[in-house]
């Protein structure tokens, strides 16, 4: 499906949140590396799909109506094996419908547990004033704690990607702290512009986080992703 029908579709079912498949597929077809998600709607294609993948693997609600997965009890981490996946469908189903019972469920998305790397966000917001602004920084839980992050206005040219990775405080950590093998910082910087150009070709995208992204020393991969269209009034 291209990437108008994807947005398409969700303006003609009246929502503004994109499932986490539908976001990936946007930005693959953008030519951001993403990590492959598949969604099962039953317990059986879950674990049908698992093996298909190869396990560890990881299970995420899929639902247009439910932003913070992991408050809902929305995501299972590093299973191992069918009976996990078989145990994980059915709690995360359980803990969703009961947090939320008027939620919408298309299924559990899954998708391959992603090596290690070191954790990077890229996302976007817009400004009243200055229009879709472009945010990079250390991802997972550590935005929320350090905030370490820096800003740029779309369109970004390449040394506004190469200035935003070495701006944050967190700089050395992408170089090889203390041993660590250092990432593909070039690979970040061409991602980012990858990015801002998906966002300048697409206004009506309200709102972007690429979050994590696993940066390594041969690359980077988007391993959850959440995008938000803007109203239609």
């Amino acid at each position: 499906m291209t990437q108008r029908k994807i947005i398409d579709r969700a303006r003609s079912e009246g929502r503004n949140l994109l499932t986490e498949i539908e976001a990936k597929e946007l930005l693959k077809q953008a030519g951001v590396n993403v990590i492959d998600t598949r969604l099962a709607v039953s317990r059986e294609e879950a674990i049908s799909i698992s093996r298909e993948l190869g396990f560890p693997v990881v299970l995420k609600i899929a639902s247009p109506d439910i932003v913070h997965k992991s408050d809902a009890g929305g995501v299972k981490l590093g299973l191992k094996t069918a009976q996990q996946v078989g145990k994980a469908y059915d709690a995360i189903l359980s803990a969703v419908r009961k947090q939320y019972p008027q939620a919408k469920i298309q299924g559990v998305s899954v998708q391959k547990m992603a090596r290690p790397g070191v954790e990077v966000i890229i996302g976007m917001s817009k400004d009243a004033q200055f229009g879709p602004v472009l945010m990079f920084g250390l991802g997972g839980i550590m935005v929320e704690i350090l905030k370490d992050v820096s800003f740029r206005i779309v369109p970004l040219a390449p040394r506004d990607a190469r200035e935003m990775v070495k701006e944050i405080k967190g700089y050395p950590l992408l170089e090889g702290y203390r041993g660590q093998e250092p990432v593909d910082v070039t690979n970040l910087e061409k991602l980012i512009l990858k990015v801002s150009s998906f966002i300048e070709k697409h206004p009506e995208v309200a709102e972007m986080d690429l979050n994590p992204v696993f940066a390594y020393s041969d690359g980077a991969v988007a391993v959850d992703a959440r995008v938000i269209l803007e109203r239609v009034n």
